[in-house]
């Protein structure tokens, strides 16, 4: 799964997935400062699920649209350990659900998961 993790995403969870094998960017590393209309360019251009604890994605995501090989995944979780969110995030992205070309919120006991509409896309540069 190619995967891009906003700036705000937690460190370890990044390490853990990139252990995991997924192909992950991370915005804080890879893109520091970027807006989030960078980070969805991005996305789209290389075909990578967003992951995010940013709701502002929400909005983004059905306004530009994104191909059905994208999608994003707000994760809004109360603060708990960095272990426990790292181990929810991780069982989250393996639990075998489609995220591609939908808008999921993932929360402490349940996930809701809301198809993007599809939309011509157009050059955003």
């Amino acid at each position: 799964m190619k995967i891009l993790a906003n700036e705000n995403f937690p460190r370890p969870a990044v390490e853990a997935l990139r252990d995991r094998g997924h192909d992950i960017l991370w915005a804080r590393t890879e893109m520091p400062g970027i807006d989030d209309d960078g980070v969805l360019d991005r996305a789209q251009r290389e075909n990578r699920l967003v992951l995010t604890m940013d709701k502002d994605f929400g909005e983004l995501a059905f306004r530009w649209g994104l191909p059905s090989s994208c999608g994003v995944v707000l994760f809004r979780m109360a603060a708990r350990s960095p272990q426990w969110i790292t181990s929810r995030i991780v069982n989250v992205m393996e639990s075998g659900s489609e995220w591609a070309g939908s808008f999921a919120v993932v929360e402490e006991h349940r996930t809701r998961v809301r198809p993007l509409p599809a939309k011509e896309q157009k050059d955003r540069t």
